[in-house]
């Protein structure tokens, strides 16, 4: 017999083409997984499963672990909150922020724990929160400034329009003040006799790069004047030296400056809002005078931007309820303050005007930092 293929199994170059079956497929059967007992709760005895059943208890463990998390915006706050305020005790953030804690403790049931965490116009505080685990139990109290440091300081952590939401704002309108020795009495003879004085005039604020300061080089810019800066450690030693006639002109908050006022120890020349404030309604507006012009300073309640949008909005929904109280909504205005109710989406704005506004002026004047 021949050693070669059949004809039929080769091909037209007389290469070996024979055709092999292929092998029948065995009968399938799933395989099964293991599982052993462990730390001897069973005696160590072995549960097979099938691979099926195997991934349906595992997709299932996996989807346990949102329960707590959604269960803890549902119940939020199940334990005490830290409200971190980047100044000193006594200063307004921090006394609208013990405002709104004891409020918040009381609509929630929690203690809201004021910190203070003051330095570097509250940069030390803001990166304390963002720093912080995003459950709702870190907040953050800081003021206008919050608008500026990220324009004035080149080398921050964090980013605060990126990494913080906002959920709550108090504005507060800024005076304009002079001491009585300044001959003049309204805002258009104060352009006309700082023009005529250019750098004799002194103006005192708490600090570089401050609320304060960013108003007087604001109006520097605004009406084409030339004035001294001088940085103090805080507002207080700035209004004590305007009262003794060192500095002739202060940006201040209406808190600290309204005995002076009505004592007539200090002039008051213009509201630096767009509006004239209730309390003091015979002070013009800085606006009727210099159009556009609008400097306030703002407390603002926020916590870390990646926070649930479920504790967010009841943070949001109860700030803003409590400022419409009307217990609440007379203890702001005798702090010359106005409530600012909102949603976050409307606070970023805000903020992101503030930001872009104070970010020329302090590229005009050339500011930097101590």
């Amino acid at each position: 017999m021949s050693a070669l293929p059949p004809k039929a199994d080769m091909d037209q170059h007389g290469r070996d083409v024979r055709f092999v079956p292929l092998a029948t497929p065995a009968p399938t059967r799933e395989r099964g997984i293991e599982l052993t007992c462990l730390r001897g709760r069973c005696g160590g005895a072995s549960v097979k499963l099938s691979r099926r059943a195997f991934l349906h208890l595992a997709a299932g463990a996996a989807a346990l672990p949102a329960l707590p998390r959604t269960a803890s915006a549902l119940d939020y706050p199940a334990r005490p909150v830290h409200w971190i305020v980047g100044y000193p005790a006594g200063g307004g953030t921090d006394i609208f922020a013990r405002l709104m804690a004891q409020s918040l403790s009381e609509r929630l049931g929690q203690p809201f724990i004021v910190e203070n965490r003051a330095g570097a116009t509250s940069n030390i505080a803001t990166e304390t929160v963002v720093r912080a685990r995003a459950d709702g139990y870190t907040l953050l109290e800081t003021d206008s400034a919050a608008a500026i440091n990220g324009t004035l300081y080149k080398n921050l952590n964090f980013n605060f329009i990126r990494d913080i939401t906002v959920i709550g704002i108090i504005r507060t309108p800024l005076v304009m003040l002079v001491h009585p020795s300044v001959p003049a009495k309204t805002v258009p003879e104060f352009i006309a006799f700082a023009k005529a004085n250019p750098g004799k005039i002194s103006y005192a604020s708490g600090g570089v790069g401050g609320p304060l300061h960013m108003a007087g080089e604001m109006f520097e810019m605004m009406t084409d004047t030339n004035m001294t800066h001088v940085p103090y450690h805080g507002i207080a030693p700035a209004l004590v030296d305007l009262l003794g006639g060192q500095v002739q002109v202060v940006f201040g908050g209406v808190p600290p400056t309204m005995e002076y006022i009505r004592t007539r120890k200090l002039r008051a020349l213009a509201m630096t809002t767009t509006t004239r404030l209730e309390l003091l309604p015979d002070i013009p507006s800085m606006a009727d005078f210099v159009p556009g012009y609008e400097a306030s300073n703002w407390f603002a309640a926020g916590l870390r931007k990646n926070t649930t949008v479920e504790i967010t909005d009841k943070l949001n929904k109860e700030i803003n309820a409590s400022i419409a109280e009307p217990e609440m909504k007379v203890r702001i205005d005798k702090l010359g303050a106005t409530p600012t109710p909102g949603s976050p989406a409307d606070f970023d704005k805000f903020i992101t005007d503030e930001t872009e506004k104070w970010a020329k002026v302090i590229k005009f004047a050339g500011i930097k930092p101590e």
